[in-house]
């Protein structure tokens, strides 16, 4: 089979100066930042489902781009051409890693053996397209939530026979992530939650999607998956209640149910947009809990209030996200462009555009983000908004060696203490300003 994008030359570094639509002008891979380089600081992956499979139909209207790549929907043929392009696309930008969901590598047919020996063929074809190149696979996740009989969620499903079926996925799902050598596994509640309270039994719900989990997790270990699992936090959309509304909540949600060891977060900037709240908030929540695991690299539209999946080109947010990202360590998963390209940006040069702008933000937004470490002045800033806590009193409510009788005799000695140390917000924002356009 030929070219899909012949027109689209190898996809290079040029740097900032550059006017070339098809050349990257800040994610230079080897370039290095922190001792790592920015391909180590940031494994990009491709979204199966949007990339390869999202034409633009929304509730409104049909499809705008054409994403056949020259075979019929819905038949193997397609399924396989969809691969041939995926590799291509991978190669020509340099990106080492892909995500999928199970109906998103083969058209889902009545029955669920038929499924799974597609998925077994298919998954074949990957492996063999693999084979000489240094693609692989960051995760795979089962789809719970399209399919009519998910109406009530998988996990969270009123019908024994639905959360069967759902168990039946997952565990092939399973499968083809360990087959493709996956370092992780994903849950998105796309469905697990509620629509209205009275006709609901939240905690027999929970209870539900937490032995499916724990199920997901025995069965991953026995086939040898040693990678985290991974929880997608989102509040809303499509059920108007979600359980894993965000990091917080879902932390919360796996440590009461003893899952806290097997899995971390996989923090979607749009989902934390939906959540009301930043994205860097959510990647710290996960960071201070030690659960950050991989992100869904996009971005949202604040003037609306739905989930856009619009590609990252917001260089303030990239940058505190990378702010997180590197004062935790990095993560253990990657940057998945959870991303489509807008209903009439429909053609290939389009898809090849989105990938550039996304990646490019998120290398602009790591150089940026090391600068501010390495410039001191936020660190040194926090560092003394907290001194009193370094010595005294305050060094004896950290090391837990005061008592509230303690506490209460210095208070009442002290009569009345002095303000806190100012904030000094505008100033902090001032400095990010100085660093970000200097």
């Amino acid at each position: 089979m030929g070219e899909f994008f012949s027109a689209i030359p190898e996809i290079k570094y040029e740097g900032k100066n550059s006017t070339n639509p098809f050349a990257f002008k800040y994610y230079d891979k080897d370039r290095k930042i922190m001792g790592k380089t920015m391909e180590e600081h940031l494994p990009f992956a491709m979204a199966w489902w949007h990339n390869l499979g999202a034409n633009g139909v929304d509730m409104f209207g049909q499809g705008t781009a054409d994403k056949s790549f020259g075979q019929a929907p819905g038949t193997m043929e397609h399924a396989k051409a969809k691969v041939d392009a995926g590799f291509e696309f991978m190669k020509k930008l340099g990106i080492k890693y892909f995500c999928f969901h199970d109906i998103d590598l083969v058209p889902e047919a009545d029955d669920i053996n038929e499924t799974n020996r597609r998925l077994d063929e298919i998954s074949d074809y990957i492996l063999e397209k693999m084979k000489g190149t240094d693609i692989k696979c960051l995760w795979g996740t089962a789809n719970m939530f399209g399919n009519p009989r998910y109406m009530n969620g998988a996990g969270s499903t009123n019908s024994a026979d639905v959360y069967c079926f759902a168990a039946a996925q997952v565990k092939k799902a399973l499968d083809i992530t360990v087959k493709l050598g996956g370092r992780g596994y994903v849950f998105w509640g796309g469905r697990e939650g509620y629509e209205f309270l009275l006709n609901t039994d939240m905690k027999f719900e929970q209870e539900n999607i937490a032995n499916l989990m724990h199920m997901a997790v025995d069965y991953g270990r026995s086939i040898g998956f040693k990678g985290d699992f991974y929880i997608e936090p989102k509040p809303k959309e499509p059920m108007k209640h979600q359980y894993d509304f965000d990091a917080a909540t879902a932390i919360g949600f796996l440590r009461q149910y003893g899952l806290d060891k097997d899995f971390k977060m996989n923090i979607e900037a749009n989902h934390a947009t939906l959540a009301q709240h930043t994205f860097e908030h959510e990647l710290r929540v996960s960071a201070i809990n030690g659960m950050l695991g991989s992100i869904d690299a996009n971005q949202g539209d604040p003037l609306l209030g739905w989930d856009t999946d619009e590609f990252p080109c917001n260089v303030y947010d990239a940058t505190l996200a990378m702010y997180e990202v590197l004062k935790s360590g990095g993560l253990t998963g990657g940057f998945n462009f959870d991303s489509k390209n807008r209903r009439p940006s429909y053609t290939y040069e389009d898809m090849f555009h989105a990938f550039i702008l996304g990646m490019d933000t998120f290398a602009l937004g790591l150089i940026k983000a090391a600068e501010l470490i390495e410039d001191g002045r936020i660190d040194n800033f926090v560092k003394e908004k907290y001194s009193s806590f370094q010595e005294g009193i305050g060094k004896k409510i950290r090391d837990k060696s005061t008592t509230l009788q303690e506490c209460s005799d210095y208070a009442l000695k002290m009569k009345k203490p002095e303000l806190p140390g100012s904030g000094r917000q505008e100033y902090l924002e001032a400095v990010l300003n100085n660093v970000l356009f200097k």
